[in-house]
């Protein structure tokens, strides 16, 4: 029976994205299409890190959804993509091998669209014994209110909710733990926003870390400005 009364790790647990394909996310009108990329992008990044069992798959890539994102794409290179044509991916054999070759049983949800190819797929594997849970702004629906009764829709069934953040957190659990820690450090940086900023602030004004290359110098006051520089 799922078990929503212990905490997942990296080594329990398998993440989903379903359906990140161009003619989906068109339709998606739930968040904004860039922070749902970037947020993808972050939690892919993450589980990558962390050495997480992933499951990529794809509905009628050819002929109509187009190729999965090429910024999900390039966090797994060379892997293969599950290429489906029902709606819900758990009817679909290849899919279901391909968690069940995994062993894991916490499913960690993302997908297009939330409301049909999401909630599907976690009630059919809520059913078959999985502990499932969806991470609502990785996923997109057609509307505010598609997105909302989608997850009520899933809660209902036994599904837990979480965001980007908190998930990814999760298989981090204690900042003892040094081995991921600079790398987790360096993809919030650069996708978590206001968190990012965050970091790089006490990294650099706090802990006195030299800045980034990448950051343009700050030219103080006392130096003048060169013409044409």
């Amino acid at each position: 029976m799922p078990n929503y009364q212990k905490l997942y790790t990296p080594q329990d647990s398998v993440v989903v994205f379903i359906d990140h394909q161009p003619q989906m996310l068109f339709g998606v009108a739930s968040i904004d299409r860039s922070q749902l990329i970037n947020n993808v992008t972050l939690f892919a990044k993450v589980a990558r890190e962390f050495k997480v069992p992933t499951v990529l798959t794809a509905v009628e890539t050819e002929s109509f959804s187009g190729y999965v994102w090429p910024q999900l794409l390039d966090v797994f290179p060379g892997q293969p993509v599950v290429e489906r044509s029902s709606m819900n991916a758990w009817d679909d054999a290849g899919f279901r091998k391909a968690i069940e070759a995994t062993g894991r049983k916490n499913v960690i949800l993302t997908g297009l669209w939330t409301e049909v190819c999401v909630t599907w797929p976690a009630i059919s594997m809520l059913e078959a014994g999985y502990t499932v849970y969806v991470v609502e702004d990785c996923c997109g629906a057609t509307s505010t209110a598609a997105q909302e009764a989608a997850l009520s829709r899933m809660v209902q069934a036994g599904a837990i909710r979480l965001t980007t953040i908190p998930a990814l957190l999760e298989w981090q659990r204690d900042w003892a733990r040094r081995e991921h820690y600079d790398a987790l450090m360096g993809l919030l940086k650069e996708h978590a926003g206001a968190y990012g900023s965050g970091i790089e602030y006490a990294y650099t004004m706090v802990h006195k870390a030299p800045q980034s290359a990448k950051t343009p110098q700050v030219i103080k006051k006392s130096e003048p400005v060169k013409r044409g520089s």
